[in-house]
């Protein structure tokens, strides 16, 4: 066998290694994509007092939804952020008391640094007080934005709506 015949003999297991790798980095990324995650408590900006997102739903002329708000921040030339944003919507649209409210993260730094945003979409589930419940980052799903609701006000509890 020529030299150059062993030198890609041993190529072959280390190829097929860095393909089996790259899937699994793949699927574990896959598998966050619009997980929700509860809010730490930390100084990033995450679990903030109510009254501090109730502001900044102000100053960027947005009012709060009666059982829930999600605040998505965006990038214009994100396409995860499109998708998310159609998602959630047509959950807002159909689903009473629930305001989507999209933020560009290019014109609104500093309330995206405030907020801990790293990544776009980040989508921040907020109360009918304005309090953080819960955060996504990455494109979210039909199923996945109404899980995001349904852990701000569970369906078998009352959405805080007048009848």
């Amino acid at each position: 066998m020529s030299t150059r015949g062993v030198q890609m003999s041993a190529q072959w297991p280390a190829l097929v290694a860095l393909v089996v790798l790259t899937v699994v980095v793949a699927l574990v990324w896959r598998r966050g994509q619009g997980r929700l995650r509860r809010p730490d408590g930390g100084s990033s900006g995450r679990g903030a007092a109510p009254d501090r997102w109730a502001a900044d739903l102000d100053a960027l002329g947005a009012a709060a939804g009666a059982r829930a708000t999600f605040l998505q921040f965006s990038a214009p030339v994100c396409a995860p952020c499109r998708a998310t944003a159609r998602v959630l919507a047509a959950l807002a649209a159909e689903a009473p008391g629930v305001v989507h409210v999209e933020v560009d993260v290019e014109t609104h730094l500093d309330l995206s640094l405030r907020a801990g945003v790293l990544r776009t979409p980040t989508v921040l589930v907020l109360d009918a007080a304005g309090a953080e419940v819960a955060r996504a980052s990455g494109a979210m799903t039909p199923a996945q934005a109404r899980a995001a609701l349904d852990a701000v006000t569970p369906i078998d509890q009352p959405s805080g709506r007048n009848a």
